[in-house]
């Protein structure tokens, strides 16, 4: 039986984890609002462009989790190494391959469809650097996915601080030239980051090496390169790699219709999306929880535990938001002053910042519910609710955005829909399917 206790051993590292790896996108934020209005909105079109690219690598790793977490229900340790070492391989690949695709592919798609000359030459400068970044994301993915699978995560919250402290640093340094540096301005952010990134990796590696059980997962197990251990990985991972590329492609939809409506609306959606993604970090970080909870009973063949485990992980998830989003109801502009000191951005900002807190309420449960629907086992269904919930989403962006060109905080009410559905087909499947028969 999980408690509250165990649900937040395994959480609360798994947050301070993805707030600092979030911080990264909000450092790139704070700091190109002290450049330029420019670079403020640039950041926030090519950072999702990037998070698309990075999802098919990320996407990877969730199925690996999935695995990784049902051996380790099973005790079965052993065989956990060949699929942590068979994904770094694989996904090493697909890196290169990401790289060289968008170094051919992405001046081409992003002239065509950036309205602003001057917004798509600041996302070039930023995406040539910030691409190369994937090399070492395809190692850190499956190093969190190994950690979290066995339910040690608390490597993840040293490791992302490391992440997060160099990312400032290495900003500081490559944004405003100091050091005998050059200023680069917004490919400096991104150099900052592909650096911070390298350095996680490496404490990644030398963790493994000092504190983990190298021989009780098979790691000291010599192992080839195997195709039957990919295939086993890509049987679930493909559904959840396709599934977030449908997620943040979608989301690229939202933010390139918005730089139609303007440098500014653009300038005003990142400071609110940085914002949206701090608060939103406890929600994915119970949801992931809820999700290899599930994985792990299911493999211990405690399937009765399940609902409480989605339970509690809701419930936790509005004891740690509710009192945040109170909070910034009541000083939405001081909260907003971390990303941006322009009065005229501040102003415009706040009606969307309401909007925002609403429907993070909403995906408090439908996140919870939606993993956990991976956590089972049945990636392909988490798809097809993906899916649904896209169409309708991509509906509301053209009718809301490019039809009726609503005012920015009206815009972001799109939210509301994604996530309703999400929560409506992920809690029907929870009390009609047959879930607790799957098996990976």
């Amino acid at each position: 039986m999980y408690k509250y206790i165990d649900i937040w051993r395994v959480a609360y590292p798994i947050l301070i984890s993805l707030v600092m790896q979030t911080l990264i996108n909000v450092t790139d934020t704070a700091y190109m609002g002290r450049v330029g209005e420019i670079e403020l909105g640039a950041t926030a079109l090519v950072s999702v462009y990037y998070l698309t690219i990075y999802m098919a690598v990320f996407g990877f790793s969730v199925g690996a989790q999935i695995l990784i977490g049902r051996r380790n229900g099973e005790g079965n340790y052993r065989s956990i190494a060949n699929i942590v070492v068979q994904g770094i391989l694989f996904l090493v690949c697909i890196a290169v391959a990401l790289i060289l695709l968008s170094a051919w592919l992405s001046p081409k798609l992003l002239a065509g469809i950036v309205s602003s000359q001057r917004i798509y030459e600041a996302c070039m400068a930023y995406l040539d650097w910030r691409i190369l970044g994937l090399l070492f994301s395809a190692v850190n993915v499956m190093c969190r996915a190994f950690f979290v699978g066995i339910t040690r995560t608390q490597v993840l919250m040293w490791n992302s601080i490391i992440l997060t402290l160099s990312n400032v640093f290495f900003n500081y340094i490559f944004v405003f030239g100091v050091l005998g540096m050059p200023a680069m301005g917004i490919a400096g952010a991104a150099i900052g980051s592909v650096l911070a990134e390298a350095l996680a990796m490496l404490h990644f590696i030398v963790y493994a090496w000092r504190k983990v059980d190298l021989q009780r997962y098979g790691f000291t197990t010599r192992m080839t390169f195997s195709l039957h251990t990919i295939k086993g990985i890509l049987d679930l991972s493909v559904w959840t790699m396709i599934q977030n590329f449908l997620t943040h492609g979608v989301w690229f939809v939202f933010f390139l219709a918005i730089e139609h409506l303007g440098e500014e609306q653009l300038a005003i959606t990142n400071i609110v999306r940085s914002g949206s993604s701090l608060i939103f970090m406890p929600i994915i970080a119970f949801a992931s929880t809820a999700a290899t909870l599930v994985s792990n009973a299911m493999g211990a063949s405690r399937t009765a535990d399940v609902p409480l485990i989605l339970k509690r992980s809701v419930i936790m998830g509005y004891a740690v938001i509710v009192p945040i989003a109170v909070v910034i109801a009541f000083m939405p502009q001081t909260f907003m002053r971390i990303f941006t000191d322009n009065p005229a951005l501040l102003s415009g900002s706040v009606a969307s910042v309401y909007v925002m807190l609403g429907f993070n309420l909403i995906a408090i449960p439908a996140c919870v519910l939606f993993h956990a629907v991976s956590g089972t086992g049945n990636t392909r269904l988490a798809l097809g609710v993906e899916v649904v919930a896209t169409i309708f989403y991509a509906l509301a962006i053209y009718v809301i955005i490019f039809y009726l060109r609503a005012d920015v905080a009206v815009c972001w009410s799109v939210e509301y829909i994604y996530w309703t559905i999400i929560l409506v087909c992920t809690a029907l499947y929870f009390k009609y399917g047959r879930w607790s028969s799957r098996k990976v």
